[in-house]
């Protein structure tokens, strides 16, 4: 008779099982509330229910300029967000979900959010991001970050956001159960990164928008652990859409994004711009659209003309689905700019 290696008598785990037991022995999860991860240079603060990370600014982090993208603060916030979660000893199997939240199954889903840039880190800057939670409402979590020079303390920028629950079957919103209330809510405190009394309303654009790119379409790249697009996939999506010209000499200073739907894999995208033409740039209180047409024929073959461009400083985003008989939200969106401090205005003299 041939010899097992096995004990008949030992229990067989499915494989589906093993893999998640390997998984979490590689991640080796926390079961408890850590005060200190030297791994990613992290720890518990604010009486014990706030998070902060150290984090150096990469060179992929940053573009061209040598500052940190947009694109790179966000991926950073939601890093953030979900290491605070990690040394809470709270984290399931989920992104971010507790262990209620995986026994009901349910996720996180963000609903709002708003950053307020001042300026950005450079290459190789060591930034302190702050991070914790508070209710916003009774089914809601508020989350709210704050990026600081390691060195003078500055900050950065400032941001919060809303998140809910949905249940990763039936993709429909849900209350928060009682049992996940109990595990999240001593975590809850009352600041506030961003105080806004009055949240601003985002119109919704049609079709008549001045800038659309349309037939976008999300690659596997771009979903996240929860099978739907990551929401620093949208932001891109939405800058694109504003002029290069306009890009190379402003930076972002404000957006806020109301997220609406979720986006799959097989949705075709459009994204839709319309610049607040009231918010067009000025030089000591005078519109400089004004004479603009003649600067634009003094200046054409100069290579001066960047210098001489004016742009609106605010524009109202839409991202939408595109299908045969209607389109559905994704998310709303808006902007607010200024020009970079290496931009230099055009003089005569």
């Amino acid at each position: 008779m041939a010899s097992s290696a096995f004990n008949s008598d030992a229990p067989v785990l499915a494989p589906p099982t093993i893999q998640l037991e390997r998984d979490r022995t590689r991640q080796n999860i926390p079961t408890k509330k850590q005060i200190v991860d030297p791994f990613r240079q992290g720890l518990i603060t604010q009486g014990g229910v706030g998070y902060t990370q150290t984090v150096v600014i990469r060179s992929y982090e940053v573009g061209a300029d040598k500052t940190a993208t947009l694109e790179s603060i966000l991926n950073l916030l939601q890093e953030t967000a979900l290491n605070h979660v990690w040394m809470s000893g709270l984290l399931g199997d989920g992104f971010g979900a507790t262990h209620g939240m995986v026994r009901n199954n349910l996720i996180w889903v963000v609903s709002r959010m708003q950053v307020q840039a001042e300026s950005y880190p450079i290459w190789g800057e060591v930034v302190e991001i702050d991070t914790w939670v508070g209710a916003s409402g009774k089914n809601g979590m508020r989350r709210d970050w704050l990026i600081r020079s390691h060195v003078t303390g500055h900050v950065f920028a400032r941001a919060t956001s809303t998140w809910v629950m949905m249940n990763k079957h039936t993709r429909h919103l849900s209350k928060i159960p009682e049992d996940v209330r109990a595990e999240i809510s001593p975590w809850f405190i009352g600041n506030v990164a961003i105080k806004e009394d009055v949240p601003e309303k985002i119109i919704k654009l049609n079709d008549s928008a001045k800038y659309m790119n349309s037939n976008m379409k999300p690659n596997r790249s771009d979903l996240d652990m929860n099978h739907h697009v990551n929401n620093v996939k949208y932001v891109k999506w939405m800058l694109e859409t504003i002029p290069e010209q306009f890009l190379e000499g402003h930076q972002l200073s404000s957006i806020t994004l109301e997220y609406r739907r979720e986006c799959s894999s097989s949705d075709i995208v459009q994204s839709l711009c319309e610049p607040d033409e009231d918010s067009v740039e000025k030089d000591g209180g005078i519109n400089l659209l004004r004479g603009f047409n003649m600067a634009t024929e003094i200046c054409e073959g100069s290579g001066l003309l960047g210098s001489l461009d004016t742009w609106p400083l605010k524009y109202t985003h839409l991202l939408q689905i595109k299908g045969d008989n209607k389109s559905e939200e994704i998310v709303r969106g808006r902007t607010t700019w200024k020009k970079k401090l290496s931009i230099l205005p055009f003089s005569t003299t």
